[in-house]
């Protein structure tokens, strides 16, 4: 096992977008992040592994590796299963689910597998094992090597517990944190979505600008971990936010519950002093006062909403107003449609890659700024 205070550690994200989690994570200051399919591998200790929970904004799990040894039977699995020190890491008062995968290896029944591990967890730590745990622990066999890890945040990290009101097809929080990073955005610039939906896209981007950590709103499977410390976590919760900023960010969409959505979920998030939301169709759209910024939008796509043959005209709408009201304004606009994209008109550079989202590959397209 590694040493408390040098863990592999491992940030999942959305395959196709693992190179902007690690920029986001080198930037928080995250040692040795490198980016690998589904995600991103840093090394620190546990209160690295609860700011890695709190602070990123593009991650959809932790996951902490705490063992990993060869296992060709289960014979073997189960011997070297019992040597793990349970103990260091979980509570015997807190029951487990242990979830497997088995890929090319001479052990390849994956429930067969768990429930070995389950045993050890059981026999060795006295732990209950239930299949509605909160704590997870993740074996995976591949080539006969087992790593286990456990599952450090519990509920996915897109809930970051203020957007309670949806609509149709919604972005998860993570995804739009990392859409936003990869057009350049870094608080500093305001932010226009003409389709807000709920109000994400809005909602991170003010969130980014006030300096709020994602995840101050909800509670971690981590607390209930050993060696969990109480105070040194409330400290790092406790951590001052800047004051607010004096940009503004802004929504709008056709649906007024959309709108209505959007200011509530704003209000959770405290940020509704930042932000403005109003019903109005895109041919409506004009620029705020002030300087320009990014204006990011997920309109509807065939797959997702509708027909994508009756889009085209809104696609139209959308690139007219922006090349002719927007000058200076970077555009990002996700879909799944390479068609529907260049309808637009907009001078879009390089395809961004296919990224799973609502079970359609979605790419994110972006321009420099209008002229």
């Amino acid at each position: 096992m590694d040493r408390p205070d040098d863990l592999d550690i491992f940030l999942a994200a959305p395959p196709g977008l693992e190179p902007m989690l690690a920029e986001e994570a080198r930037a928080l200051g995250f040692r040795d992040a490198t980016p690998a399919p589904g995600g991103v591998a840093v090394r620190g200790g546990w209160p690295e592994v609860w700011r890695a929970n709190l602070w990123l904004r593009g991650a959809g799990r932790v996951l902490v590796r705490i063992a990993a040894f060869r296992a060709l039977h289960l014979a073997q699995l189960d011997k070297r299963a019992r040597r793990v020190p349970w103990r260091d890491v979980l509570r015997a008062d807190r029951p487990v689910r242990v979830e497997a995968t088995c890929r090319g290896s001479k052990i390849y029944h994956a429930g067969a597998a768990a429930q070995r591990i389950e045993r050890a967890i059981a026999e060795e730590l006295g732990a209950p094992v239930a299949e509605d745990a909160a704590i997870r622990v993740l074996v995976r066999i591949e080539d006969d090597l087992c790593t286990i890890s456990l599952d450090s945040s519990g509920e996915p990290l897109h809930r970051r517990g203020h957007k309670q009101a949806v609509g149709k097809a919604p972005m998860r929080e993570t995804l739009a944190a990392l859409f936003l990073r990869e057009c350049g955005y870094a608080g500093g610039e305001p932010v226009v979505d003409p389709m807000c939906g709920s109000g994400t896209f809005v909602i991170e981007a003010a969130e980014i600008a006030a300096g709020l950590a994602p995840g101050r709103s909800r509670s971690f499977a981590f607390e209930a971990f050993a060696g969990f410390d109480a105070a040194v976590w409330a400290a790092m919760r406790a951590a001052p936010a800047g004051p607010l900023p004096a940009l503004r960010f802004h929504g709008f969409d056709r649906d007024q519950g959309a709108i209505t959505a959007s200011r509530a979920n704003a209000e959770r998030a405290g940020v509704a002093a930042i932000t403005a939301f109003a019903c109005q169709p895109i041919a409506a759209l004009s620029p705020p006062e002030g300087p320009p910024g990014l204006v990011i939008v997920n309109p509807p796509y065939g797959g997702r909403i509708g027909n994508s043959k009756t889009l085209y005209p809104l696609y139209g709408t959308l690139g007219e107003v922006l090349r002719t009201r927007f000058s200076g304004w970077r555009v990002g606009l996700v879909t799944s449609e390479p068609a529907l994209a260049r309808s637009t008109g907009l001078p879009f550079g390089p395809d961004g890659p296919p990224v799973p989202h609502g079970g359609l590959k979605v790419r994110l397209y972006r321009t420099g700024p209008l002229r």
